[in-house]
């Protein structure tokens, strides 16, 4: 089998990488695609580093910075997945996907889920929400903490990016692209 064709999906919190990874993953049906969810790396809770506020001085464990993930070991994952050849297409898809530069060195192709502020705080607390937090404990983590580290982390790793998706709207037609020139680069190499 020939190398594996590598995709990167990076984006902020909330901006919508997780859903369109698995979106194009269905529309490759038939390909052989392998996932990688940086939320799979975190450390353990305990492992994570703690931040102070910059503005509230409030200390917050610290979910969105690099240092709470096992990078390592999705650097050592990723490049086992693509030297066995066990997938025609790799996905990688979180936060950090185009700042680490080793996991960026390894991608065919980089992009980056836009979308604005407002609309992923707003999907941030639906799906947190969700998970049993309140209101104010989301609100009070993203407006001390998260927007910050986007800032630091995310927005700049956008000019990586070979093409930025709007994250705002259906991404139907970037899926079905993307699909189309994914399967041209991977099955025709």
């Amino acid at each position: 089998m020939s190398k594996a064709f590598v995709i990167g999906i990076a984006g902020g919190s909330a901006s919508g990488k997780s859903t369109f990874a698995d979106k194009l993953k269905e529309a490759l049906s038939g390909v052989e695609v392998l996932e990688f969810h940086m939320d799979s790396y975190f450390k353990p809770a305990e492992k994570r580093p703690t931040a102070e506020a910059p503005v509230s001085g409030k200390h917050y464990r610290d979910d969105n910075h690099p240092s709470s993930f096992d990078l390592p070991k999705l650097r050592h994952d990723l490049s086992e997945a693509v030297q066995s050849g066990c997938a025609q297409v790799i996905i990688v898809e979180g936060l950090l996907t185009l700042w680490d530069k080793e996991i960026y060195n390894k991608l065919d192709l980089r992009l980056f889920i836009e979308c604005r502020a407002d609309e992923r705080i707003v999907r941030r607390l639906r799906r947190n929400m969700q998970r049993g937090l309140t209101f104010d404990e989301i609100a009070d983590v993203y407006l001390d903490l998260v927007r910050y580290r986007h800032d630091e982390y995310v927005e700049p790793s956008k000019w990586r990016a070979d093409l930025i998706i709007n994250g705002s709207s259906s991404c139907e037609s970037a899926v079905r692209l993307i699909s189309g020139y994914v399967r041209a680069m991977a099955l025709n190499d």
